[in-house]
């Protein structure tokens, strides 16, 4: 006995309700709850499954028949694009590239369309004559570039199976729509529906398609964080946008390492290639400045020297002020405890600022040693050497922890001209030719041989 099941869903988001209501209460449209019904034949359901043979069991094959078979990879001719990727763009897969906007993501895509022999860029968002001017603005010039104004997916997928491009650019997943879903642009249902088109498209015709998407700073539920499971390889180019450096990191990768992270600056001609991000980084470090120290970050499997500063001044106020940029606010009030208590700093009538030199975000343990470097240099008002870089983790008990990859940092210390490095205290003693390296146990060692 069939009966029948009514239930309401919004038109925006898909979200299903058992009775009607003025506004969704996912996606907090008014006027999208629409009445719906299904058939409620679960016993008949069952039973079909249970006794049709309709449908021909799949095929399989067990690991060992598989043979390996080597993918040969597109070079994007940007050699930190490639690296994030692993090595290269993959025939038929999917690339999100996602970020806030404004931050150079078509900038990114514009300057990889001229790698390819015949790339199609088809944008929602701007018209092919405004494409032109900011491929005039970048010093653009490609003959093999065919741009493009569409918001319909089917048309587009019909356009890629037509043309047969080398890669094809969507900007951005926003603004698609498909006939297939009957909501707004922009909405849940559509994204996806449009990604899953471009998906088959791309599989079907070994074209790689790269799927622009913009991101709120709260990680909408209309932004890329729904196509993340759908898509190969998902990247993030992030940065702030006023500062030049930006960073591309790999939030997901099928064919490849999520580790590895690629460095730009924003020139007036496009996205440039950072050869030596450490050696930028420190190019306008100031000289004979207190509470300044350099740190070594691992970024995938990449060094990167950044600047830690820090500035001390005495409060005037009964609570005092602590503030950071780049560096974890939380933990740097457990790093100003820690001096406070084991190495005697009374830091507790002080306003402390704490910043990260150069727009980069400094979330890595390692970071630990410069930063009380920096506050304890501060605090005294004595300047550290110049040639000091010091890496490390802290613990609540005042001891100096071991980081990963240690030899790999200090010989990126070495390589841009430090002599000396601070380092944890290890079983075996660390050797580097050239390089003068102090190993501490706690951080009561790091004031009294460190900071003079």
């Amino acid at each position: 006995m069939t009966k029948n099941v009514i239930y309401f869903n919004c038109s925006n988001c898909g979200a299903q309700f058992t009775k009607w209501i003025g506004r969704c209460l996912e996606c907090s449209k008014w006027g999208t709850i629409e009445k719906s019904q299904i058939q409620n034949n679960k016993l008949q359901i069952n039973s079909k499954f249970q006794n049709s043979n309709e449908y021909a069991p799949a095929k399989t094959e067990s690991l060992a028949e598989i043979k390996s078979s080597a993918t040969a990879r597109v070079k994007t001719n940007i050699g930190e694009l490639d690296r994030v990727l692993g090595g290269g763009l993959v025939p038929g897969s999917v690339v999100l590239l996602g970020g806030e906007p404004g931050i150079g993501k078509s900038t990114l895509a514009l300057q990889l369309a001229t790698a390819f022999p015949h790339c199609l860029y088809l944008s929602g968002e701007e018209s092919t004559t405004q494409i032109k001017l900011r491929a005039d603005r970048l010093q653009i010039k490609s003959a093999n570039l065919h741009l493009g104004n569409e918001t319909n997916v089917e048309t587009i997928t019909a356009t890629i199976v037509s043309q047969k491009p080398a890669l094809t650019i969507v900007d951005s997943i926003q603004t698609l729509s498909s006939s297939d879903a009957e909501s707004d642009a922009g909405s849940s249902n559509q994204i996806r529906a449009s990604a899953v088109k471009l998906l088959q498209c791309a599989k079907a015709t070994g074209s790689p398609v790269i799927i622009i998407g913009q991101v709120t700073k709260d990680g909408g539920v209309a932004g890329p964080k729904t196509l993340e499971h759908l898509v190969d390889t998902v990247l993030y180019l992030e940065g702030d946008r006023f500062h030049n450096f930006r960073i591309l990191r790999a939030v997901k990768n099928r064919f490849g390492s999520t580790d590895e992270v690629g460095i730009f600056a924003m020139e007036e001609h496009g996205l440039v290639e950072v050869k030596n991000p450490s050696q930028a980084l420190l190019a306008e470090r100031p000289m004979n400045v207190p509470g300044s120290a350099v740190t070594c970050l691992m970024e995938g499997t990449r060094p990167l020297l950044v600047e830690v500063q820090a500035l001390i001044t005495k409060t005037n106020f009964g609570y005092p002020v602590r503030r950071a940029s780049g560096f974890d606010l939380n933990r740097l009030q457990v790093m100003i405890g820690v001096l406070t208590k084991r190495a005697g700093l009374p830091l507790d009538g002080y306003d402390v600022f704490l910043n990260v030199v150069g727009g980069i975000t400094a979330d890595e343990p390692a970071a630990d040693l410069a930063v009380m470097l920096a506050l304890a240099s501060g605090f005294k008002n004595k300047e550290l050497p110049r040639n000091l870089c010091a890496f490390g983790e802290v613990g609540l008990g005042g001891e100096v922890r071991s980081v990963p990859q240690i030899k790999k940092r200090l010989e990126e210390i070495k390589k841009l001209g430090f002599e000396y490095a601070v380092a944890p205290h290890t079983a075996e003693p660390l050797k580097i030719a050239g390089l003068k390296i102090v190993q501490l146990k706690n951080v009561k060692d790091l004031v009294e041989q460190v900071v003079k």
